[in-house]
């Protein structure tokens, strides 16, 4: 039995319709993903399935019993108190009940006084009338499961932990539908696989909207888009949503392509005369009038971002040379210890790591705004650096979109030629009339669109992009990785975005939390195989030992052939790798085609294999 079915549902601000008449029907044990470009309705969508929002048309119906939780795109401002106090809050007035008890416990530990007692007693009781204990278990056991501490306050919490606190209030409840817009939002990658491996063991069905191309693919096993209105099911993987999705578009161009040449024709015999307007013509004439008033209400499909970057003369080869870099904070955290690198000019560099490790920290060490504790760094020269921050501090919430990218200005030198503004933001998406209005009413991938055209206004060679991804949609999200794999100059990215990692980026900068920094070639892929590679021959490494004459073993003359053989193959194999390495990490190596690069990319990983293997045969045989 479905847990939700929505019929005819229609919701119009204006036109044309947000939501045209749409149906939908989720079922137990599914997890779908809600996709759309920003502003389509998606939200809007989970919040008429939450009874949030009203629809102007249709009905909504739940199966008997059927809880419904969500987990909101952002942290509530009103959100406080301790850990404990949030999950709770999950639990409707029964979970009041329970918070009320548990800082009625930590109170008596402070003072126990008999006014507190009193209260204590009182609460024990109506816990044991409205049989309480359970929901008590059960805030426990959710906030032990997500791995969180009970008596912290929430605002003492980084902005992923938050969000780890706020799905443990929506699970709490054991809810059959579980809804959740944008959930990797400001998370780092290790607190996403957490979330993906969590939800993957949840047994109840999900209904998520997200940006994250590896995130959805891991985790959706139905995908339905919302766009101009209606919704679009796709029963499938994510790979094969996008083959379908292009297929549908390539029918729609066609059959719009005919309707418009039948309408033209149609056209040209009305004009013919009046003898097209005789009795024995009316029907054809009131098919043309049908077929206008079809053309009319069409709505077609939505166009793409016009992006593009200006670039600036080109910097010197080296943009930054780090040499046994060490900082710390004031509190004595270090968070690079003796770190060295260079990056040239046309390198795209990408930062992997946990919240607060440092990242943000090293960027302003290597871009000359922080000066290091230890060693040193050269910066090079002409440098003209477009910094996109993911807290979107240089928009001004209260000033227009217009006013944000222009200055109050209306014409701007874009390419060296004078574009009007409104012209230059519809190549962003924004219609004239959203240009007037204030950014504090921009959804937030309409933000991060804002903040990428106030960016391109400029013109440069270094670009630095913490979390550039959020909110976007995913066409927004496509053409912003062609740009930057055709951009001439250096980027420096932060992401959480796997993919778009892998898609990007020439070379990986990974912190572990401690100081240490390690750099490696390719995308996040790349680097969990070398990181393997490296266990692997770490284990594997020869160790000197002292063998007892009486226990050694005389090796057969096969076994000794290929002993004396190893060291020569294992040079071999090690000048191989260095030699793949360094063509892999050539700034232009992955603008060539896929099957190149994947090629190559097998080559090395094949040749790191074979290197552990040699190692731990090495090691076999020496050891007999």
């Amino acid at each position: 039995m479905p847990l939700v079915t929505l019929q005819d549902v229609f919701l119009s601000y204006g036109q044309p319709p947000l939501i045209d008449h749409l149906d939908l029907v989720i079922e137990p044990n599914e997890r779908v993903c809600l996709i759309g470009r920003n502003g389509a309705g998606k939200s809007t969508l989970m919040k008429i399935i939450t009874g949030q929002i009203t629809p102007d048309e249709g009905s909504i119906k739940r199966a008997s019993g059927v809880k419904v939780a969500q987990l909101e795109q952002s942290v509530p401002q009103d959100t406080s108190g301790t850990v404990f106090d949030v999950v709770a809050q999950g639990m409707g007035a029964e979970g009041e009940l329970v918070k009320t008890f548990h800082h009625l416990i930590q109170q008596l530990n402070v003072d126990p006084s008999p006014k507190v007692l009193n209260a204590y007693e009182e609460c024990q009781a109506e816990l044991d009338r409205v049989n309480g204990w359970d929901i008590n278990q059960r805030v426990e056991s959710i906030i032990t499961k997500m791995e969180l501490d009970p008596n912290v306050d929430i605002s003492s919490l980084s902005g992923g932990y938050k969000r780890r606190v706020l799905l443990a209030r929506a699970l709490v409840c054991d809810p059959d539908l579980l809804l959740l817009d944008e959930p990797t939002n400001h998370l780092d990658i290790e607190a996403i696989q957490w979330v993906e491996q969590f939800l993957l063991k949840w047994e109840g069905s999900l209904l998520f909207i997200s940006h994250d191309r590896r995130f959805m693919d891991n985790l959706a096993n139905r995908f339905i888009e919302i766009d101009r209105g209606k919704l679009q099911d796709y029963n499938c993987d994510y790979g094969t949503y996008l083959v379908r999705k292009e297929e549908n578009l390539e029918i729609e161009d066609r059959q719009n392509a005919l309707f418009d040449k039948r309408l033209s024709q149609e056209e040209v015999w009305i004009r013919q005369g009046i003898k097209a307007r005789r009795t024995r013509n009316e029907g054809r004439v009131r098919a043309l009038e049908s077929m206008r008033r079809e053309r009319a209400d069409r709505r077609n499909q939505l166009g793409t971002a016009r992006m593009d970057i200006q670039q600036a003369e080109k910097s010197g080869k080296i943009v930054a040379e780090a040499a046994n870099v060490s900082f710390a904070f004031d509190d004595g955290k270090e968070v690079v210890k003796n770190f060295s690198t260079l990056i040239q000019r046309g390198d795209k560099v990408g930062f992997i790591g946990r919240n607060g490790v440092g990242k943000t920290t090293l960027i302003k060490l290597l871009l000359g705004e922080l000066t290091p504790q230890q060693g040193s760094i050269k910066t090079g020269t002409n440098l003209n650096i477009a910094y996109f921050d993911q807290y979107r501090s240089a928009l001004d919430e209260e000033k227009t979109v217009q006013d944000n990218v222009s200055g109050g200005r209306d014409m701007l030198e874009i390419g060296g030629k004078s574009r009007h503004v409104i012209s230059y933001l519809q190549d962003f998406l924004f219609a004239p009339e959203r240009c007037r209005q204030p950014v504090k009413a921009l959804s937030g991938g309409e933000r991060n669109r804002l903040l990428l055209a106030k960016l391109f206004t400029q013109p440069s060679n270094i670009l630095v992009l913490d979390e550039p991804t959020n909110d976007l949609d995913i066409d927004t999200l496509d053409l912003l990785e062609e740009l930057l794999i055709d951009y001439k100059g250096t980027v420096i990215l932060v992401s959480h975005d796997r993919a778009f990692l892998n898609n990007v980026v020439t070379s990986t900068l990974v912190f572990d939390g401690s100081g240490t920094i390690e750099q490696y070639i390719g995308g996040y892929d790349d680097w969990l195989r070398q990181r393997k590679t490296e266990q692997v021959v770490k284990v594997a490494a020869p160790k000197a030992q002292t063998k007892s004459a009486t226990t050694s073993k005389k090796l057969s003359y096969k076994d000794q052939r290929e002993l004396d053989g190893l060291p020569a193959q294992i040079e071999q194999l090690e000048t191989q790798i260095s030699a793949t390495s360094e063509l892999i990490s050539k700034p232009g190596f992955y603008q060539s085609d896929r099957s190149t690069t994947e090629a190559i990319e097998n080559q090395l990983a094949s040749a790191q294999k074979q290197l552990a293997e040699s190692y731990a045969r090495w090691e076999l045989l020496e050891n007999q």
